[in-house]
């Protein structure tokens, strides 16, 4: 399946809906399909309609691009979309402004599977609907070095507001699978995400510059970050200046024993702010919630709120790291520094840990204002010696066990007696609500 360029297209639906065949006593006969969306649509498309197959071997890039043309916004129950292995069906585009350079190669990066810019109201939606990136194609050719430009990604959409991506499976990304980039008003929900745990850089979703974002309800094994957080690279993301902010994860499931299930970075020169994590389930993951930046970085990762995790078999459950050393090139500046403030952690449980925290500020720019509380950490039979190892951060613990590092013994103030910090108020992403929608399709 070739990518899929939407650039004057204001809505789309690609859904995989359940259908309920209803027998008429006249010469036509009526399909009823359901979804549920934030807006409901009114026009349909079937890629059969357009000329499409699926027999799993014919390229049906034309009949697909004809039917989103058309407002897709059928594809047949249980249908499986598999990605092209040709580089010729992916066009090349030029560098996101914020990176100045594609991630896997200085050049530009390959267009994503499902692709669209400057589009308002967008629904991705389905049930038991597969898009399946056949990414050991492009895995092989990232290990030998074969690829000029940067891998597609399964879905990515730009400077677009209103999105709705739900109720699919998402297997095998030839690198990321969701990147909404330069974009707001965004809900993930109900989306399985699995790719093989060694595959390379297969992030589950990354909101990068995204206001107002939603993740929710989401499974995902990968071989990367299960949720990475994102703004921009060195020199480029500060100029750029687009922070993500307002950003919603509850009820995530990961399982990346090479990565996080949430990361802040390390991309993140234009800010990151904001951001609200609750009911975190991650098993045989390497950390929870981490935060990786460098100097060069800039800008800043603070406001970051996280309550109620469930770890289970974990390298670290604290981690935050200040030498995260790729630069997109040698031109960042020394000078840099990000800020990291406000780091609220409550309400974890942990088992069979290998080290409790790894907390590395920078020397002359610590990370302050951490706290951590109600928080008990069951370490594996065959721990690291040293349970917490911290340099060049600041801030408080109530509750903790096994006791953290001193440099976590700061004051403790009034606001703690119920805990780290927990926002009360409601961003106006939690206001959005899915309708139940159907149509009648005559056959």
């Amino acid at each position: 399946m070739k990518n899929i360029l939407l650039c004057i297209v204001t809505i789309i639906t690609l859904s995989f809906l359940t259908t309920n065949a209803q027998g008429r006593k006249v010469s036509q006969s009526y399909e009823t399909y359901e979804y549920t969306a934030i807006t409901c649509r009114s026009h349909s498309a079937s890629i059969t309609d357009f000329g499409g197959v699926g027999d799993g071997k014919t390229l049906n890039t034309k009949a697909f691009q004809s039917a989103v043309d058309h407002l897709s916004q059928y594809s047949s129950d249980d249908a499986t979309l598999l990605a092209a292995q040709d580089l010729e069906e992916y066009p090349v585009l030029k560098a996101l402004p914020s990176y100045g350079r594609g991630r896997d190669a200085a050049g530009g990066r390959f267009a994503s599977l499902v692709f669209g810019t400057n589009l308002s109201d967008v629904i991705i939606t389905g049930n038991n609907g597969t898009i399946d990136g056949q990414g050991s194609f492009w895995w092989q050719k990232f290990h030998g070095g074969k690829l000029k430009y940067t891998r597609p990604y399964l879905i990515e959409l730009m400077f677009s507001d209103t999105i709705q991506i739900s109720n699919i499976t998402l297997i095998d990304s030839p690198s990321w699978n969701i990147h909404p980039v330069y974009s707001s008003n965004i809900l993930v929900k109900g989306v399985t995400i699995i790719a093989p745990v060694k595959s390379p850089n297969t992030d589950g979703i990354n909101p990068d510059s995204c206001t107002n974002t939603r993740i929710e309800d989401c499974y995902i094994i990968s071989g990367d970050d299960c949720v990475a957080v994102k703004s921009g690279w060195d020199e480029y993301g500060i100029a750029f200046g687009m922070p993500t902010k307002h950003l919603i994860i509850r009820r995530l499931t990961c399982v990346s024993p090479y990565s996080a299930a949430i990361a802040l970075g390390s991309e993140m020169s234009g800010g990151i702010e904001d951001v609200r994590a609750e009911d975190i389930t991650a098993y045989q993951t390497e950390s929870g919630v981490r935060i990786k930046t460098a100097v060069g970085r800039g800008a800043f990762v603070r406001n970051v709120y996280v309550r109620g995790m469930s770890l289970h078999t974990m390298k670290w459950v604290f981690w935050m790291t200040g030498n995260y050393k790729a630069h997109a090139d040698s031109h960042y500046d020394p000078h840099a520094l990000p800020e990291i403030t406000g780091i609220n952690y409550r309400d974890i449980v942990a088992e069979n840990v290998s080290m409790a925290g790894r907390l590395e500020g920078i020397s002359g720019d610590p990370f302050t204002g951490i706290c951590i509380s109600n928080a008990t950490i069951s370490m594996a039979v065959k721990h690291k010696k040293a349970i917490w190892m911290c340099s060049d951060v600041e801030g408080v613990t109530s509750g903790v066990d096994p006791k953290p590092c001193d440099l976590l013994d700061g004051k403790q103030s009034e606001k703690m007696d119920g805990g780290c910090e927990f926002p009360s108020d409601v961003l106006e992403i939690d206001n959005v609500e899915l309708k139940s929608c159907s149509y009648q399709n005559v056959t």
